[in-house]
């Protein structure tokens, strides 16, 4: 099953039960997402703040945003209302750039019930003409999710270059710019981790803020080198858009639970003194 769900099928399944709905709309350097959601909202859905529920607060040696406690994630869960079984659809308004976070920490959590990304975002919904909620969400009963951590690989820093040693594939999930560093960064060097090759997230998105299609993806991550049969692995700026080639890996048919992600990324890579950094488009 596809991670994705269209307008028609979240209309549909809101028919026959009652997904929990999560609206993760976040953008680098703003405007504030409780903003945006107060002026116009998915009907039902409830905000979840990236950076106070989604990681923990970064430093410099660990990233911008380190992957959250296990008791910390459980209990901002149980305040979205989140029960065991419960299936969630999550949104954004970025193409699915900062909810892809949340798919993936929810897995990484070991959570049991079924996940799905809303494609297209909030943009879809209201091209398909359908009314929009403002103001506060009313604050939903306590869930009792059971979350836990670990679920899935990541890599650790000291993992990272013997990682591609041993040759494995590290994608890097930014703007193309950045992983050459011919654009200004916001971190301490600019460029990307030697060995690492440009597999930008915002290419996994149409001029529709909706995805490729499958073929398309598949096609896009074999010419990068993605195989079955290669170890693959993902950074990013932060750790949260890589998670959205995670997400295109699973669109495109591969198995998503075996790429480990880099949850520190680049961040935590460019701020530690002994890291090597390479800039322009070759990754060595």
């Amino acid at each position: 099953m596809s991670p994705l769900i269209t307008v028609d099928e979240l209309l549909t399944l809101q028919q026959n039960g009652s997904p929990r709905l999560l609206d993760v709309r976040w953008k680098l350097g703003g405007p504030p997402g409780p903003d945006e959601f107060r002026a116009g909202h998915i009907p039902g859905a409830v905000y979840v703040d990236l950076d106070e529920q989604l990681a923990a607060h970064g430093g410099p040696g660990t990233g911008r945003h380190p992957l959250p406690s296990a008791e910390a994630f459980q209990r901002s869960a149980r305040s979205w209302g989140l029960n065991n079984t419960d299936t969630v659809v999550a949104y954004d308004d970025a193409g699915l750039l900062s909810a892809a976070r949340l798919w993936w920490l929810l897995r990484w959590a070991g959570f049991d019930g079924e996940v799905r990304l809303l494609d297209g975002g909030l943009r879809a919904w209201k091209e398909a003409g359908q009314a929009l909620a403002t103001g506060d969400a009313p604050e939903p009963a306590a869930g009792n999710v059971t979350l836990g951590e670990g679920k899935l690989p990541t890599i650790p820093v000291e993992g990272v270059l013997p990682f591609v040693a041993d040759g494995g594939l590290l994608l890097d999930a930014r703007p193309a710019e950045r992983y050459t560093g011919e654009a200004a960064s916001i971190d301490p060097r600019p460029g990307h981790i030697p060995g690492a090759v440009s597999a930008p997230a915002v290419g996994n998105i149409g001029d529709d803020g909706r995805f490729a299609a499958p073929d398309v993806l598949k096609q896009k991550f074999e010419a990068l080198g993605v195989s079955d049969e290669r170890p693959v692995g993902v950074y990013c700026g932060s750790g949260v858009t890589a998670t959205h080639d995670l997400l295109a890996l699973a669109v495109a048919g591969f198995d998503p639970d075996r790429v480990p992600l880099y949850p520190g990324s680049y961040s935590q890579w460019a701020a530690l003194p002994d890291t090597p950094v390479v800039t322009g488009r070759e990754p060595f």
